[in-house]
């Protein structure tokens, strides 16, 4: 596990950022019941009634209006509107997780939601595992990781950074956070 920086003063804005099936969603719920901050899902916002997507300038719109609220935790990468997230974010994390590890997620969450649709979802849009979205995870090290970490090494001083890398890191950070414990630097 390792973590650019502490959250030494509770931040009231967090972006959490990842592949697919690495826990963004889990990560996000766990931490919106720990702080009490509001949580959001871009998967349930972006994605609407039978797999249909918002016209770019809608959804901009949209995650512009969550990124300018006082309080939030914010799950999922859509790269096109980072800058409005990081922009606010009091907090950036990243759950690094090796390939087979976010391959397993998500096998996991297909078949404890097949046929019917899971909580961090629209309405109208059943889980579904195709040969496509396998083929995103398996690019999302070469393609997608490389631009997340230098924005990330980009953001600010004021902004805590954390990677964590395995189910076991993500635990122990939230154990240490809820127990009031330095979380790792």
């Amino acid at each position: 596990m390792s973590a650019d920086s502490d959250l030494r003063q509770p931040p009231r804005r967090i972006a959490i950022l990842g592949c697919s099936g690495s826990g963004k969603s889990t990560l996000a719920v766990a931490l919106g019941a720990c702080l009490g901050l509001p949580v959001f899902h871009l998967d349930a916002l972006h994605w609407q009634l039978g797999w249909q997507e918002p016209s770019p300038e809608e959804w901009r719109a949209a995650v512009a209006a969550l990124a300018a609220r006082e309080a939030w935790i914010i799950d999922g990468n859509y790269a096109g509107t980072l800058d409005l997230r990081l922009a606010r974010a009091d907090a950036a994390i990243f759950l690094d997780f090796p390939r087979w590890r976010c391959y397993w997620g998500v096998v996991r969450r297909w078949w404890r939601h097949r046929g019917g649709t899971r909580p961090d979802m629209a309405p109208g849009c059943p889980e579904q595992l195709d040969l496509e979205f396998l083929r995103w995870i398996w690019g999302f090290r070469r393609r997608s990781r490389p631009g997340l970490l230098a924005r990330l090494e980009r953001l600010p001083p004021r902004v805590a950074t954390v990677t964590l890398r395995s189910p076991k890191a993500v635990a122990t950070w939230l154990a240490d956070l809820r127990a009031g414990r330095p979380v790792p630097e």
